[in-house]
C-alpha cells in the first residue's frame, strides 16, 4: 500500500493579521475580508480560499485609493 504524503500539499493560510475591526460593510480592516468570508475560511476549498484572497487585495487597494482621494 502507497501513501501520499501531506508535505506535498500546500495549505493556504488565512490572511488574518489579527487586527480586526469591521467596517460599516463588515469588512475587516486588517485583512480586508468579508464577516462571512472570515467565518467560512476553514471550510473553503483552496479556490475559494484563492478567490477570497484576490478580492481581498481589490477591496484593500481601492481602500488606499479612496484614502489617498480624500487627502
Amino acid at each position: 500500500m502507497t501513501r501520499q504524503s501531506n508535505s506535498s500539499q500546500q495549505v493556504i493560510p488565512s490572511p488574518c493579521l489579527r487586527k480586526c475591526c469591521l467596517d460599516e460593510k463588515d469588512v475587516c480592516l486588517g485583512c480586508y475580508r468579508r464577516l462571512d468570508e472570515i467565518t467560512g475560511w476553514s471550510a473553503m476549498d483552496d479556490t475559494a480560499k484563492l478567490q477570497t484572497l484576490e478580492r481581498c487585495q481589490q477591496r484593500r487597494q481601492l481602500r488606499l485609493a479612496q484614502k489617498r482621494k480624500t487627502k
